[in-house]
């Protein structure tokens, strides 16, 4: 298997997680107010790349990268700011959209024209 195959399959790993823990957490984990939150709208923006992902289009890979990002600075400053089940989950939201943005980055990486020219040679 290529590091592309492997990159894009941990890229939708990683997607699908980060959708089912964005819900999960705001409706039933750990919502802000009982009974669940309206913050499980946090996790709309993670459909959008969805099928992209999974039908391996790199130009989906390359703007889902900075998609993550966001996520990732969600999850390290409610990692510092919150306590117990939410710190956990927010540690759990840092490994995942790590996780993505570098599958992304190393997807859209190895399968840029100008190295599969290259590896034709």
């Amino acid at each position: 298997m290529t590091v592309a195959t492997w990159s894009n399959r941990l890229a939708i790993f990683s997607l699908t997680g980060l959708l089912f823990l964005c819900l999960a957490w705001e409706l039933w984990l750990a919502p802000i107010h009982p009974g669940g939150s309206t913050l499980f709208i946090k996790a709309l923006p993670l459909l959008f790349p969805f099928f992209g992902i999974l039908h391996g289009k790199r130009y989906t890979h390359q703007w889902t990268s900075m998609l993550a990002l966001a996520y990732l600075t969600e999850g390290v400053v409610r990692a510092t700011a919150e306590t117990r089940t939410n710190q956990t989950l927010a540690i759990i939201e840092v490994v995942l959209a790590l996780m993505l943005f570098v599958s992304c980055v190393a997807y859209a990486r190895t399968t840029a024209p100008s190295i599969l020219a290259k590896s034709e040679d």
